[in-house]
């Protein structure tokens, strides 16, 4: 069977779509094994769920997800049902006849996919067997403390016992392709590669572990990546035999993949083998989309988060709250790799220029990022009841207000304003005022930290002194807790919480990729990132002026510290001292880069991905044609110690040789 294909360009967004005589689905199974299938531990969550759509509508019945069996997710997010299939029906009764618990029904997001999800407490007394068969193997060793690993070796040997099952049922009619993310599936794909499992495999690395490691411990990582001994490394930091399941399964996939252009480099010193394919994370933009109506949500959710400000800040509020712009960090409390202590240093900055300019805007800041708390802080509560009961005897002055001004018009009369309120009333409102005295500072976290004294944001605010004061035209609240609609402080997903503010920033050091810039992108919020994300470089490549459509990049790779510092403080500057208006135009232009973060378009990649497993796997049956989308090679891509001029210029064939067209700024702004 031949698969032939071309690309072309697509006329809205620039990105390659396919002409091609599709994979014959009906003669294949589609598997995509990952630990966040239904389990939500980070980004590898996201890219799976919003993926599935599109999935499903190529592959329908012939796509079936795999990951580990928690009963409550299941309960609450799974719809159970029988295999459709008999041959997975057969090999699931296989594993359970056994003493294995395999779980099968549809995951209830969009698209509604299949998901077989194994029970590793149930299958755990195989553990030592499975030890043995992986050192035998594989000479793989795992330690007995390490619960993480011991998981997934569980679940990689109930994986590939399912694939030998089924690949036993089916006899190569259909053919089957597995798609592994990350280490802690990387197992099933070792030991399948290992028992020659007849199985086209594919392994995508969100991020190496060691890349994870070495940048969480302020190594200088992208300067040195031909330099760390990487043996040692893994071995210091007591994770080599994670480091081993993961090298060993991206050499043992027929194709393996990276999410972007860094990560690409990186893998192919980390893991010492070159990416075939760069499959970027895209997004269900549809989810999003909001047509013309973003604006209004924007502007509805500002009025909700402007009155959880009029709360914490009560006492303090001596600044225009149409003034006051919202600007918001979120992810992970990786402090150094996500950006947050550069963040922190350029809010000084930022409030230095805004006090030295005189500027009457002012910018509240908000940290969200989970950290060990014990409760809400009794001031923040506090805050939020004082401005309910402000806003309630505003209500009951106002009703009767009202109704003696209506009585007295109905006489005929113009009314006595020093009559209208009586004595009693301006009483209440003076006590009220009384209520809203305040003699310490609005708290900048609205939690009580279980370790306030060494928690870094915390430490770095004491540093630089930002403690919303009311001379400070920059106020700070840290969040230690994701955004809930439940929450009695600030009553928003993080969705309405995102189209309330202003901007995003996120000047991450280590991010393969970076969904929260993303996210902000197809809601029409500007925001920042870094030529060190997957993100920031894939809107480098594609878009010729990001800033001018609310990207901005901080160049932390090029630039010391202090002067990304400068760049990044710039970039805030400027973005205060944009009128309403032109706030409203940038918004606009952010909202129309959608289309580039599109799974519709994105999702090509992956097409490419399996059609490449399939002809390395099964070469007598499926050939691909010379398609014109290029691997990483050593030919393209640049050591990024060996030349700080080229350092991540690794070449733009990683993508597509027909790449995505510029946006140009100055002769083609009506593109989008």
């Amino acid at each position: 069977m031949r698969l032939s294909r071309s690309l072309s360009i697509s006329s809205l967004s620039g990105l390659p779509l396919w002409e091609e005589e599709s994979l014959p689905v009906q003669d294949l199974l589609l598997f995509e094994v990952s630990w966040e299938v239904t389990n939500k531990v980070g980004g590898i969550y996201t890219v799976i769920q919003t993926k599935a759509k599109i999935t499903v509508d190529e592959w329908g019945e012939n796509y079936i997800m795999m990951g580990p069996y928690y009963e409550h997710n299941f309960k609450t997010q799974v719809e159970k049902c029988e295999p459709p299939n008999q041959a997975i029906k057969a090999a699931m009764d296989s594993l359970i006849n056994n003493g294995s618990q395999v779980h099968f029904g549809r995951w209830l997001i969009e698209g509604s996919p299949y998901v077989i999800l194994f029970d590793i407490g149930a299958a755990a007394w195989n553990l030592d067997r499975w030890k043995g068969d992986l050192w035998n193997e594989c000479s793989i060793g795992l330690p007995y403390h390490d619960r993480e690993a011991n998981d997934s070796l569980i679940f990689g040997s109930l994986v590939a016992w399912f694939f030998k099952e089924l690949t036993d049922q089916l006899q190569d009619k259909p053919n089957v392709i597995a798609h592994f993310h990350e280490w802690q599936a990387g197992t099933g794909l070792l030991l399948s590669r290992s028992r020659k499992i007849p199985l086209a495999t594919i392994f995508t690395t969100h991020a190496t572990l060691l890349g994870r490691y070495l940048c969480a411990g302020n190594a200088d990582f992208y300067n040195n990546l031909d330099k760390f001994n990487i043996d040692q490394e893994a071995g210091e930091r007591q994770i080599y035999h994670r480091y081993c399941l993961e090298r060993a399964a991206v050499h043992c996939a027929h194709v393996f993949t990276t999410v972007s252009q860094i990560t690409a480099v990186e893998a192919n010193h980390m893991l010492h083998r070159q990416a075939d394919v760069v499959t970027p994370n895209g997004l269900n933009v549809r989810k999003f989309s909001a047509m013309h109506e973003f604006q209004n949500l924007h502007s509805m959710n500002k009025a909700k988060i402007q009155e959880f400000v009029r709360g914490h800040f009560y006492g303090h509020l001596d600044f225009n709250l149409e003034k006051t712009l919202f600007f918001f960090i979120a992810g992970r409390y990786e402090f150094s790799n996500k950006g947050a202590d550069l963040f922190l240093e350029s809010l000084s900055r930022l409030n230095y220029l805004l006090r030295v300019h005189k500027s009457d805007v002012t910018v509240v800041v908000f940290f969200i990022m989970p950290a060990k708390t014990n409760n809400f802080n009794v001031e923040s509560l506090k805050g939020q009841a004082v401005r309910k009961q402000l806003w309630d005897t505003t209500q009951f002055v106002k009703e009767k207000f009202g109704k003696r001004l209506y009585e007295s018009l109905l006489r005929g009369e113009i009314p006595d304003m020093s009559k209208i309120l009586d004595r009693d009333d301006f009483t209440i409102m003076k006590r009220a005022i009384y209520a809203t005295q305040r003699h310490s500072l609005p708290p900048v976290t609205t939690h009580n930290m279980l370790d306030d004294s060494t928690d870094p944001i915390l430490s770095n605010i004491r540093r630089i002194g930002l403690f919303n004061g009311r001379n400070d035209r920059v106020k700070i609240v840290f969040h230690p807790e994701f955004l809930s609609s439940t929450s009695p402080l600030l009553p928003m997903d993080y969705e309405e919480f995102v189209r309330g503010c202003h901007l995003g920033v996120f000047p991450s050091y280590y991010e393969p990729w970076g969904y929260t810039p993303g996210e902000c992108t197809v809601m029409g919020i500007p925001s920042v990132t870094t030529n060190l994300s997957g993100f920031g470089c894939f809107m480098e490549e594609h878009v010729s002026d990001p800033s001018e459509y609310g990207i901005y990049i901080v160049d932390r790779r090029f630039r010391s510290a202090d002067e990304s510092c400068n760049q990044l403080t710039q970039f805030m500057f400027s973005f205060c001292q944009q009128s309403r208006r032109q706030r409203i135009i940038q918004r606009n232009r952010t909202e129309r880069l959608s289309d580039l973060l599109d799974w519709r378009y994105l999702g090509r990649f992956y097409m490419y991905a399996r059609h490449l497993a399939l002809s390395r796997s099964f070469p007598s049956k499926f050939k691909m044609d010379h398609l014109n989308i290029a691997p990483v090679s050593p030919a393209n891509t640049h050591t990024l110690s060996d030349n700080p001029e080229k350092s991540i210029a690794v070449s733009k064939k990683i993508f597509c040789s027909t790449t995505v067209a510029n946006i140009d700024n100055s002769n083609n702004k009506s593109a989008y």
